[in-house]
């Protein structure tokens, strides 16, 4: 157990439930940031089009709508534990069907399995910080996604690393299931925090305009992401780098992650600053993408995947504390509608990415991507603007 020392911070206590969401949510974010250039090698080897590329998408975004569906129920009726690790078990299974097989229709099923049971296991990790740490979910959710930073940088260069050996890229996907067996082993009998009351009451009524407002935003600006992980590494080819240089050169995306989440886990160590930080992580991104997108040098499009993720490394935490604060006690319900949402958000925006990139070129397509941004700050100041009277 560890603690800060200023008066101000000793609130904040890392024990063993937030000890566990950091290394689960760090497991699923392994899968997460592989998949992508998974998908990319999938591609190269059974060759399909830059569509049905677009299609695992939307097939994994589905799987993760129908869980933020279906969450808040489902938490009311059982505990967090049990809900924990049934969704790890899933998940796993879904890990084995994607690398065992190796046909199409196999493999969308796989990434359905996935986006289910991946999206109710980071839903549960995320409920159980909101649960502890309450009006400093911001800074737990910001120190979660450090090491799930940490999983995006490692996952590719594993998977790039595996490719070239005998044993092949789908390796690589064995290697979260068993740190979630280790972890079971560990924390199985560790004291997870209750359901709060209101939650488990099923507490009724709509809510909050602003809520919503911020939950479309954690899911667009997790669709930037997306973009950027499903079709960055198809326009580095455009640069000249091989498909499997191109996947394991998108570790400078997750390297930017990293290192935006360094700081932002230092900058949300006081309380207040996560709104500031979200406007200048949009501008960063914004600036990121226009040097990434019209780079014909590989080092220069690489440079502005890094800047793009040390832009986009804290859209997703911030936003979703601003999500939780702003339900006005239904915090199951938000962050089971904020996972609905970006099921849907994220399962559109990469599928009409790939479908212009089919008609018009990937170049034209990612100006998505400008459009995507600036949503997000209207949303911001919207949500903004309709929370200022609560």
């Amino acid at each position: 157990m560890y603690r800060y020392t200023s008066a101000e911070e000793q609130t904040f206590t890392r024990d063993e439930p937030t000890v566990l969401s950091y290394a689960v949510l760090g497991c699923f974010t392994f899968w997460l940031y592989a998949f992508g250039p998974a998908v990319t090698l999938l591609r190269e080897e059974l060759g399909f089009s830059y569509t049905l590329l677009g299609v695992y998408s939307v097939v994994w975004s589905l799987g993760a709508a129908v869980a933020g569906a279906a969450f808040a129920q489902v938490a009311r009726r059982t505990t967090r534990g049990v809900l924990l690790w049934s969704s790890a078990a899933a998940t796993i299974g879904g890990a084995a069907l994607f690398t065992l097989t190796r046909s199409v229709p196999a493999t969308l099923l796989a990434a359905a399995l996935f986006g289910l049971a991946g999206a109710t296991l980071l839903t549960v990790t995320q409920a159980i910080l909101s649960d502890r740490h309450g009006s400093r979910r911001d800074r737990a959710l910001t120190e979660a996604n450090i090491g799930a930073g940490a999983s995006a940088v490692v996952a590719p260069l594993v998977l790039g690393a595996l490719a070239a050996t005998v044993l092949g890229w789908r390796a690589a996907f064995a290697l979260p299931g068993v740190v979630l067996v280790v972890l079971y082993l560990r924390y199985r009998r560790a004291s997870l925090p209750a359901v709060p009351r209101s939650h488990a009451a099923g507490r009724r009524g709509r809510l909050p305009l602003a809520c919503w407002l911020f939950a479309v935003l954690t899911a667009v600006s997790s669709a930037i992401e997306f973009c950027l992980v499903y079709f960055g590494p198809q326009m580095l080819l455009g640069t000249g780098l091989s498909a499997a240089a191109a996947g394991t050169a998108l570790s400078a995306n997750y390297l930017g992650i990293l290192v935006g989440r360094l700081l932002g886990a230092r900058i949300t160590r006081r309380a207040g600053r996560g709104v500031p930080l979200l406007y200048g992580s949009l501008a960063l991104t914004g600036a990121a993408f226009v040097l990434f997108w019209l780079a014909g040098h590989p080092a220069l499009a690489v440079a502005g995947l890094f800047l793009c993720g040390a832009g986009i490394a804290n859209l997703y935490p911030i936003a979703l504390s601003l999500t939780l604060d702003a339900s006005d006690g239904r915090e199951d319900q938000a962050n089971a509608r904020s996972q609905l949402v970006l099921g849907v958000v994220a399962a559109a925006s990469p599928y009409l990415l790939g479908s212009l990139a089919d008609r018009h070129g990937l170049t034209v397509a990612f100006a998505l991507e400008p459009v995507l941004i600036g949503l997000c700050v209207l949303l911001l100041w919207a949500g903004l603007r309709h929370a200022r009277p609560a």
